[in-house]
């Protein structure tokens, strides 16, 4: 089996992954991802139990059970960058021995689950609708650093978003599919399927501008227009596509479903979603 440099697989001084500080022991198998960090502790709330809190930096975790089932919570912050990170070292702790840097012979498979908030890119799809993130695009560079194998639906799918033009030149997207009996899991008459789109920001590169004079103007109008067969893309958020990336390359199951918080054609903005974002977690938790 493939050993690794100590530059290559770093770990702290007590044999744990380096930036989530935590080991395999102390995580489930079953893991939901919020990109805030207070965002944990309303979901490890509704567990019946917690056995093991750990936090570093940006990387809060909480390990408990709900139900009978063992899950854990983890704070990714924003951004694909860290979702790298979380991806990486969360296989790591599980699929390779910490203290030897060897990949293991037995490879476990993880079950993440991000929940999160978004913005709507559909007139007709309420304010606080739950979304669940059929594909994601990824308009953010983490999936092109990898060797990455893409199913012929995915590709397809791709080449007829780069037909229509939608982004400024020098932004080269990329498409993966969420694991689909995974996110069947949380399928209800709540839910909405469809494309997300990530973003490397929030600002410039989801079409909003400010003082800054940008290249993405009426960006969220051109991706509403967008329709393949039954592809439409419904929401903007900032990690879906490396998790699916880096996840289902390393064998995992991946999903996203978010709260929409904004309605970008209508021009909505809720002040307040704590009830409906408990809500959602129950949801989810109910059928992880």
């Amino acid at each position: 089996m493939r050993k690794f440099a100590p530059t290559e697989l770093v770990v702290n001084s007590k044999n744990q992954v380096y930036h989530l500080g935590v080991s395999a022991e102390d995580v489930s198998t079953k893991i939901i991802l919020v990109g805030d960090l207070e965002r944990v502790a309303l979901v490890s709330e509704q567990f019946d139990s917690i056995e093991f809190k750990s936090n570093h930096r940006e990387f809060f975790c909480h390990t408990g059970t709900f139900q009978n089932k063992r899950i854990s919570v983890l704070s990714t912050g924003i951004g694909t960058d860290n979702i790298d990170i979380v991806i990486n070292e969360l296989d790591a702790a599980f699929n390779i021995n910490l203290e030897t840097k060897e990949e293991k012979i037995v490879q476990t498979k993880l079950e993440l689950l991000r929940i999160g908030t978004c913005g709507l890119l559909q007139a007709d799809i309420p304010v606080h609708s739950y979304i669940l993130s059929n594909y994601a695009l990824g308009l953010d560079n983490v999936g092109h650093y990898y060797k990455l194998n893409y199913t012929n639906s995915e590709q397809e799918l791709l080449k007829s978003i780069q037909k229509c033009s939608l982004f400024p030149e020098h932004i080269t997207p990329y498409l993966k599919k969420a694991s689909p009996n995974f996110l069947k899991k949380f399928e209800t008459e709540k839910t909405i399927k469809g494309i997300t789109v990530t973003s490397s920001g929030f600002y410039g590169p989801q079409g909003r501008a400010l003082r800054l004079p940008t290249h993405t103007t009426d960006l969220h109008e051109k991706l509403g227009g967008f329709k393949h067969r039954e592809h439409r893309f419904v929401n903007f958020e900032m990690e879906s596509s490396a998790l699916y990336a880096l996840g289902s390359a390393l064998g995992h199951s991946c999903a996203t479903i978010c709260l929409g918080i904004a309605n970008r054609p209508a021009k909505e903005f809720s002040s307040n979603y704590s009830i409906q974002m408990k809500e959602l977690i129950q949801h989810a938790l109910e059928r992880f």
